[in-house]
């Protein structure tokens, strides 16, 4: 299986794990110059901006490692795109997840990063 396969099915993973956790997943591989963001969705009044990283182990690092400074500047800078797309959604806070997942399960990060800045 090819690293787009795998991707695909691991973010299929992740939808699903949201759904039933009463997420209201908005958007999907949202696309924005720059960047892009694996989930988009709703918790209660929390628009909650989801990557998604999949790994075989926990070697050097596991998924969270792959989530670096870098990767996090790209996400922000596309919520921050998808925010003024999408200017009639209403919400109280942002929040960036990382769901990673591995052989042995899924692990939902709740917070996993909060940027240095985000002005709209």
């Amino acid at each position: 299986m090819n690293t787009s396969t795998t991707g695909a099915l691991a973010e299929e993973q992740a939808a699903h794990y949201l759904t039933q956790k009463r997420y209201r997943v908005l958007a999907r591989n949202f696309r924005a110059t720059g960047g892009e963001i694996d989930i988009v969705a709703f918790w209660e009044k929390t628009l909650v901006f989801v990557e998604v990283k999949e790994r075989a182990s926990n070697a050097f690092g596991g998924p969270i490692a792959a989530v670096t400074p870098t990767k996090q500047k790209r996400v922000v800078h596309a919520a921050l795109q998808f925010i003024k797309q999408n200017k009639n959604l209403s919400y109280d806070s942002i929040r960036f997840d990382v769901i990673c997942i591995l052989p042995t399960g899924l692990e939902h990060i709740e917070n996993a990063f909060v940027p240095a800045r985000m002005t709209l």
